[in-house]
């Protein structure tokens, strides 16, 4: 926007100096002499001074059409658009067929003071004319689009009460960019001082808000600029926009810090190919940790600014890809925030019909798995000016944005409110759990994965943490999951737990006891399934199956017994004979997997030694199990 604005300054600024060797609209030689001297203040890249002059010429002759159009293009340059729309209406009024070129500018004037009608009315105009340029045709029905679509917005709110989120957070100075952990422990925000960004935290006790504190000198520094954050759903990892760094590869590029305890480690640019040359900002990070959205003005997008994605694999950070065109438009798109069911996107555009600037989108992933056409969020919450940097907490009822529109502190406040329903993202909830030594209590930093029984893929891969060994993860409601965690030298966890059915979004908590290697220890494998009475291995067993084959792998010291249960329904022999089954059934499946033979026993126990009374539906379950049990190291 800020580039059209200079070309057609530009281009105005030519057609006025061959217009001095012409008649004015004026003979008052006060107004002739300031409008020149005007002209040459604007050679000279003197605006104020310019508009000082042009004030004056308009003021010695009120009906100097070329001084007001001048006036105007000078004060739309410099993105004071009210003034400017007063001195194009005045040049308009005085001879309505004097410059087509007013209509489109005063129009683009007007939107941003939200005179929707009066634009549209302009714009309208402005199309009768004949040998119009494609471009300014073009801009003009994009800005015909956002004045009918403001019209019906305005006509019909959505509920919008921003909360301001008081003195302990927010300060004479610039805050934005909040984001939040998955349980809302902490917020991490940009504070601006002196032209200087860096992180601030706030953490959350109870239901309130603590006061901000300076997050780390490890990540801030004095030199640079530190912002536009994102961080994992558990606050370990932090993503971050670095501009001017020295290691660099471009102006702005980003970088990753993880927290240690309760430091942060040194960060480290992302490197290529996700960062290049040119400028790679504003990264938001899923849920699982393994795709990065970001901003970009890199070759091989639709406009200025696109939101891009990375991919984590094995070989690092994948050759980025453009969010494609029900995302990105020939504008600006930017401030991108995936939500954790990953399957809801907002971001920021003056490329959509919108009430003018950026306006806040939402696209939804489709069936096809494919981003929809976004949908803007409305209006109160979306206004004439630029909204931007929108995140959500996890459980998609409110929105973090910052404003300085709004009566706050000082400049940019962070506020909070209430999503209205219809843009609110996917139900999701958060996994919390802590892995301990089962023997000594002691925190274990181990592998925890948790996986998708239906696709039998893995939704969150990562670490507990070395101090407290804990983890969190968030995960869409309606879903089966399992979980495995494991760590060297312990016999691997296996569990599973169903959040279909949830509708209160309330956390699920998980307390994890890892056994050592021992003769005699045993694991339930609670993601072995099969058909009832039946003793072929489901497909939602191989994740599970898997993580048996690399826990033999990785001990290859080790003889285990798998051993096959049932419950009491049936006879006996039919049950024996059932468990034996089960229990070969994934002996073989070892064997195919190149387990030694040798290292491998399987035995069923029938209806013998349950774990629970087979006294409900529930317990004859538990009853129905596979195990292993470690008998030889």
């Amino acid at each position: 926007m800020q580039k059209l604005y200079a070309v057609l300054f530009l281009l105005l600024i030519a057609s006025f100096a061959c217009a001095q060797e012409k008649r004015y609209s004026t003979s008052n030689q006060e107004a002739i002499k300031n409008f020149s001297l005007a002209n040459e203040s604007i050679d000279e890249h003197l605006y104020d001074e310019a508009i000082a002059l042009l004030q004056k010429a308009v003021d010695a002759d009120s009906k100097f059409i070329e001084a007001h159009a001048l006036l105007g293009d000078v004060l739309r340059m410099r993105r004071m658009f009210k003034p400017a729309a007063e001195q194009f209406n005045q040049a308009i009024a005085l001879n309505p067929e004097y410059n087509k070129g007013l209509y489109l500018k005063v129009a683009d004037c007007e939107i941003p003071n939200a005179m929707y009608e009066p634009a549209l009315r302009h714009l309208e105009k402005y199309l009768t004319y004949t040998n119009n340029t494609p471009q300014n045709i073009a801009y003009a029905q994009k800005l015909i689009a956002d004045c009918k679509f403001s019209i019906q917005a305005i006509a019909h709110p959505v509920a919008f009460t921003p909360v301001n989120m008081g003195a302990d957070i927010n300060t004479a100075d610039d805050e934005y960019l909040p984001v939040a952990t998955a349980d809302e422990a902490e917020l991490i925000f940009t504070r601006k001082i002196n032209n200087n960004e860096d992180f601030y935290k706030s953490d959350k006790v109870g239901n309130k808000w603590q006061k901000a504190t300076y997050l780390s000198d490890v990540i801030n520094t004095p030199m640079y600029n530190e912002g536009a954050q994102s961080i994992s759903q558990d606050g370990k990892y932090l993503f971050f926009t670095g501009c001017n760094r020295p290691d660099g590869l471009g102006r702005c590029d980003i970088y990753i810090a993880q927290k240690k305890g309760n430091d942060w480690a040194k960060p480290f640019s992302i490197g290529a190919p996700l960062n290049t040359s040119g400028w790679e900002a504003q990264p938001s990070i899923s849920a699982d940790g393994r795709t990065l959205y970001f901003v970009s003005n890199r070759k091989g997008g639709y406009g200025g600014y696109d939101i891009w994605l990375s991919h984590l694999t094995d070989k690092g950070w994948s050759e980025p890809e453009n969010m494609g065109p029900n995302v990105n438009t020939q504008y600006d798109e930017q401030s991108p925030f995936i939500h954790p069911d990953d399957s809801t996107f907002y971001f920021c555009s003056n490329g959509w019909p919108g009430l003018g600037g950026k306006d806040l989108f939402v696209s939804r992933l489709g069936k096809d798995g494919k981003w929809q056409k976004p949908e803007n969020l409305g209006y109160p919450i979306n206004s004439s000016g630029d909204e931007n940097g929108l995140t959500l907490t996890a459980n998609g009822s409110y929105a973090f944005f910052a404003s300085n529109n709004l009566k706050g502190f000082g400049g940019y406040d962070i506020y909070t409110f209430e999503m209205p329903e219809s843009v609110r993202p996917k139900v999701v909830t958060y996994v919390k759990g802590t892995v301990q030594d089962k023997k000594t209590k002691a925190p274990l930093e181990a592998a925890v994965e948790i996986i998708d029984l239906q696709k039998n893929t893995p939704v969150y891969q990562d670490y507990s943490s070395e101090d407290a060994g804990e983890f969190l993860a968030t995960l869409p409601t309606g879903k089966n999951y399992g979980l495995n965690i494991s760590r060297e030298g312990y016999l691997f966890y296996s569990d599973n737990f169903s959040l279909i059915g949830l509708i209160n979004k309330k956390a699920f908590n998980l307390s994890v006891l890892l056994s050592p290697i021992e003769v005699g220890n045993k694991v339930i494998l609670k993601n072995i399934f099969f058909d009832t009475n039946k003793f072929d291995l489901k497909p939602e067993s191989k994740a599970e199956l898997q993580k048996l084959v690399e826990f033999m792998q990785l001990n290859p010291t080790v003889k285990i017994e798998v051993s096959g249960f049932t419950d009491n329904v049936g006879t006996h022999e039919a049950n024996q004979t059932l468990s034996e089954k089960r229990a070969g059934a994934v002996y073989q499946y070892l064997v195919v997997a190149k387990v030694n033979s040798t290292r491998l026993v399987y035995k069923g126990y029938g209806e013998g030694q349950p774990i629970a009374p087979n006294t409900t539906d529930e317990n004859r379950a538990l009853n129905r199990r596979t195990e292993f049990m470690i008998i030889a190291k």
